[in-house]
C-alpha cells in the first residue's frame, strides 16, 4: 500500500546451551511433529503460549523437558522481538543480548542496582548486555533470561 511504512521484522538468532527438541517417543508422527513446530514458533504472546501448552498435554500427554524449554524459548523469542534483540547466545556462564542499532530503551541504572555485578553493558553499533548467570544449567539460563527480559520490558517477574 501506497504511504504506509511497516518495519522490517527484525530476524532473531537464539543460540543458547539448552536441549530444546521434540523426542521421537514423544510425537512419532513427523507431520504432527511439525506442526507443533510450527505452532511454537508462531507464538507471539503469553496466551499463545499457554494455548499450545494446553494443545501439547490434551494431543500427547505430560510434555518432556526438552519440549518445555523449547516453548520457553519462544517465549524468549517474542520477548526479545519486542525489544528489538537480534541475537541471544550463551557465552560460558552467561547470557548476551545484543540490540539492534539505536533499538536499546531501558534504563541502564535501574539494570545496574537490580543486576549490580551480574550485568556488563557494552554501548557500540549494537548494543550488547551481557548477564551472568553463574551456571550452566538449562532451566536457570532459560528462568533468568526470561526474567531479564521481562524486567527490561516493565512487565515485571513471572
Amino acid at each position: 500500500m501506497k504511504g504506509i511504512k511497516t518495519q522490517p521484522e527484525i530476524e532473531l538468532q537464539i543460540d543458547l546451551n539448552v536441549t530444546s527438541y521434540i523426542p521421537d517417543e514423544y510425537i512419532e508422527d513427523s507431520n504432527q511433529k511439525i506442526e507443533i513446530y510450527q505452532n511454537i514458533a508462531l507464538c507471539k504472546n503469553e496466551q499463545d503460549i499457554q494455548n499450545i501448552i494446553d494443545e501439547i498435554i490434551d494431543r500427547f500427554g505430560n510434555i518432556p523437558k526438552e519440549v518445555e524449554n523449547l516453548i520457553q524459548i519462544a517465549k524468549i523469542k517474542y520477548l526479545a522481538k519486542n525489544l528489538k534483540i537480534s541475537k541471544i547466545a550463551s557465552k560460558n556462564t552467561a547470557v548476551v543480548f545484543t540490540f539492534e542499532p539505536n533499538q536499546f530503551k531501558s534504563d541502564i541504572t535501574e539494570l545496574v542496582k537490580k543486576y549490580s555485578n551480574k550485568i556488563k553493558f557494552s554501548n557500540s553499533i549494537k548494543p550488547m548486555i551481557t548477564l551472568e548467570i553463574g551456571t550452566t544449567e538449562e532451566q536457570q539460563i532459560l528462568t533468568q533470561a526470561t526474567q531479564f527480559l521481562l524486567g527490561i520490558t516493565g512487565t515485571g517477574t513471572e
